[in-house]
């Protein structure tokens, strides 16, 4: 169950359901970097939606009354096997976009950044994880408006509208 907006209330619904039906719901998205480079996952081949795209380290939807900053912290580790990073509030984001086979997200996303060292020991989740890969964060940037059909909705999103206040004083150090 995760928490939904229903006839105004938050309320608990199943991710199915509130994908069917296009409710707004809370998210976490999180992108590990390591300087210039952003960790980014392509999507396992068995998830129910959007199977082999591209995405940010990792994404979910935090379970109720579950802190955003815990579920990121949880979701790194249950999806790369990652530990002892903790991730930064970067923004809050809202958006509403099909995934394909007549599902919606219509997210309130939680948006974290954490900072790795050279190194970061990876262990990703087959479930969840077919690949993943490190690249600077202005090549994905033009990767994304070169090839949008490889990666998720909500990726093209966050690189094409909100790149400046996810990353921000980031960007300024990068150039």
């Amino acid at each position: 169950m995760i928490p939904a907006w229903v006839d105004g209330r938050l309320t608990p619904v199943g991710k199915l359901a509130v994908h069917q039906r296009g409710l707004r719901h809370k998210a976490v998205s999180v992108f590990v970097t390591e300087g210039s480079r952003v960790l980014i996952q392509q999507r396992a081949l068995g998830k129910y939606h959007t199977p082999g795209l591209w995405a940010n380290t990792c994404c979910t939807h935090p379970r109720w009354d579950e802190d955003p900053a815990a579920c990121a912290v949880r979701r790194m580790r249950e999806e790369l096997g990652i530990t002892g990073l903790f991730p930064a509030f970067a923004d809050r984001v809202e958006y509403r976009a099909d995934v394909g086979s007549g599902l919606i997200e219509h997210e309130l996303v939680d948006i974290f950044v954490a900072e790795a060292q050279p190194g970061l020991k990876l262990e990703p989740n087959p479930d969840e994880v077919a690949d993943v890969r490190w690249v600077d964060l202005y090549d994905l940037s033009a990767e994304v408006l070169r090839n949008p059909d490889r990666f998720t909705p909500w990726v093209r999103i966050y690189m094409t509208e909100h790149m400046d206040r996810i990353f921000g004083t980031r960007m300024l150090a990068l150039r």
